[in-house]
């Protein structure tokens, strides 16, 4: 394994809940070709404009490189657009109860919007933040325009008419690595690139052969849920 390779698997292991995915996204890497992979679903949830949102931030959090597609191309948006209308989507898995307030980043989620409305309510604010000060749509701004936007959110000052923008942001940045990392029958991480990336062998049901085995490279390579092979 090359040690750029090694190098960009310890970053977005670490990057994790960092600013560091939106500042990868400022330089100019190579590796544009990845984003020539077919992208012609239809967002079941997401209207077309809030879809193009999806897409524009989505790519900013998980940009292309040399070594793999971005988060467009690998489907999160299609993940995340399909996981509005599960149970996790309409906020059934959640505590929706009251009371509702502010409270500290430490105590966690205090809003009574499900995801779904998280992120209706969110792109919406977003969308007019980036017209109110750069004069467009969110997706009609140059890449470094949307980086900045998005970090002015991650720092918590933007507050939008019903929460922190940086509520939105953590919610938006979750799912993208969810999507580019997850199980390909779900929507995102097509072709299992995100799991070519880090070494994931994926849902392979038996690897007694290579317990035990330190540092033996592992020779076969990712299988979805569904049984297809990268």
């Amino acid at each position: 394994m090359s040690a750029p390779l090694s190098s960009r698997r310890r970053f977005v292991k670490g990057a994790v809940g960092s600013t560091a995915f939106l500042l990868l996204a400022g330089q100019h890497l190579p590796g544009r070709a990845f984003a020539a992979l077919k992208l012609d679903e239809k967002p079941a949830f997401f209207s077309p404009e809030e879809f193009r949102f999806l897409q524009a931030a989505c790519e900013c959090i998980y940009p292309s490189d040399s070594y793999g597609p971005g988060a467009t191309a690998l489907g999160a948006p299609v993940f995340i657009d399909r996981q509005m209308d599960t149970p996790y989507g309409r906020g059934e898995l959640w505590y929706m109860a009251g009371p509702f307030q502010d409270g500290p980043a430490n105590l966690g989620y205090q809003l009574p919007f499900a995801p779904r409305d998280l992120y209706r309510k969110g792109i919406a604010g977003a969308n007019h933040y980036a017209r109110a000060q750069r004069g467009k749509g969110f997706a009609d701004l140059s890449q470094k325009d949307q980086i900045e936007i998005l970090t002015a959110f991650e720092g918590g000052a933007i507050h939008f008419p019903d929460m922190n923008a940086r509520l939105f942001f953590e919610q938006l940045r979750r799912n993208t690595l969810e999507g580019v990392f997850s199980d390909p029958v779900h929507g995102g991480n097509r072709h299992m690139q995100g799991w070519l990336l880090l070494s994931f062998p994926g849902a392979r049901a038996d690897f007694m052969d290579w317990v035990n085995q330190e540092g033996a490279a592992y020779p076969f390579g990712p299988v979805s849920l569904s049984g297809q092979k990268a």
